[in-house]
């Protein structure tokens, strides 16, 4: 493939990522028809970490930063930054100096399929990063690779200006024609959890609340008393 940068491409809804946000990736993940989650190996550096923004998409070679770079630069004020590898790869592509770099252009953290590094440092600037390793090797800048192109990460195809939601439950990306409709059924179903939560902190059982008593039957699941002798096997 030929290394390519490819500008000015859409972004999804700045409203539709604020929503998509406030209802977090387990919310977002269940209203799209359980779709879009990264494979749980991206974990957060740090406990407590959450974004939402907008894909910005770089496509590296192992152990070489080089389009991380380049990416820097098609960044804007709200989007996230997604780094995949052409082969896999643990060494520490990302640090400090790029998150400082990212920030001041409003990124609003980084996902990306490799190690990164200076973990202590950007957990006290707080920048959010989610990543599969965390390593202190060097990185090279010596090899084109692409940016703003479709790439496959943690096994879901991600697309520039596609919306990315992160937090502790781990990352979920929701294709940019999609946004408005699954924002729309995160609300709905955020609303449906608020009156079960209710319910049950009432002392409503979930076997009641979700009609399962019925399934249980149908399974053939019986309920018998205790008796000592059931102790003997």
């Amino acid at each position: 493939m030929t290394p390519i940068v490819v500008t000015g491409t859409p972004r999804a809804a700045a409203e539709d990522v604020r929503a998509l946000g406030g209802h977090g990736v387990a919310t977002v993940h269940e209203a799209m028809g359980r779709e879009g989650l990264l494979d749980p190996s991206f974990r957060p550096i740090y406990p407590g970490a959450a974004l939402a923004g907008t894909a910005v998409t770089a496509l590296c070679h192992p152990g070489d930063n080089l389009m991380i770079h380049v990416a820097v630069e098609q960044c804007r004020d709200g989007d996230v930054l997604v780094v995949a590898t052409t082969s896999p790869c643990t060494d520490g592509l990302f640090g400090e100096l790029l998150a400082t770099s990212l920030r001041a252009r409003g990124v609003r953290g980084l996902v990306i399929g490799t190690g990164v590094r200076d973990v202590g440092p950007l957990t006290a600037m707080g920048f959010p990063v989610w990543s599969t390793a965390v390593s202190a090797q060097g990185t090279v800048k010596a090899t084109a690779g692409s940016v703003n192109v479709p790439l496959v990460i943690g096994g879901r195809l991600v697309r520039p200006g596609d919306v990315v939601v992160a937090d502790d439950d781990g990352v979920v990306t929701v294709p940019r024609p999609r946004a408005a409709e699954v924002a729309a059924a995160a609300q709905a179903r955020a609303e449906r959890e608020e009156r079960t939560r209710a319910a049950l902190a009432g002392g409503q059982l979930g076997l009641d609340r979700y009609e399962l008593r019925p399934l249980l039957e149908r399974l053939g699941v019986r309920y018998v008393p205790y008796t000592p002798e059931g102790e003997d096997g």
